[in-house]
């Protein structure tokens, strides 16, 4: 078995030649440590700086994707309620509430929040998976039963989840600090 390599930021690099599987989730944890890298080292004041005229904030990118990642992994791939802090949540009130209420937290409530979502996600992830690459087929009643979809799509939807709003990151990191890469 090869170690996994880490580039300058400490973010692990996706296997070059892997089963499905492991290259799926090498893609999905460099995605991951993207978004630490961006958010690391910044206080609640930096990480609420809205990107104009978007108002979108690094607070608010760790909060949803927290979201995120509990929705898709915990209760969607893994049939359980959502845990805390999403439980209580009045969604038809304001169904932007991750967004909103992440400029009240603090950095490091945020950055706990979005790594117990991703230890979540992990463990269902290993569960379902159970060591072989045929569990990505396995599927979960999404949107309210109107459909189902596989691990495999929850995977590379959260790839492209990730990339996108590495994306947003990377342009409020570079607005707060200056720092730039990749």
């Amino acid at each position: 078995m090869s170690e996994t390599a880490v580039d300058e930021q400490g973010r692990p690099e996706p296997p070059l030649a892997a089963e499905e599987a492991a290259t799926l989730l090498g893609f999905l944890d460099f995605q991951r440590a993207t978004l630490g890298w961006k958010t690391r080292g910044l206080a609640a004041d930096a990480l609420r700086r809205r990107l104009h005229p978007t108002g979108m904030t690094l607070a608010g990118l760790l909060k949803h994707l927290a979201w995120v990642e509990d929705h898709w992994f915990t209760h969607t791939a893994g049939r359980a309620p959502m845990p805390e802090p999403w439980t209580d949540v009045d969604w038809h009130e304001d169904e932007d509430w991750e967004w909103h209420s992440a400029l009240e937290d603090d950095a490091v409530t945020l950055r706990t929040t979005w790594e117990r979502s991703v230890g979540r996600s992990r463990e269902v992830t290993a569960r379902l998976l159970g060591g072989r690459s045929d569990g990505l087929g396995r599927t979960s009643p999404a949107w309210g039963g109107r459909a189902e979809v596989s691990l495999r799509w929850i995977l590379v939807h959260m790839i492209e989840e990730y990339a996108r709003h590495n994306g947003h990151a990377d342009l409020l990191r570079e607005a707060i600090d200056g720092q730039t890469g990749e």
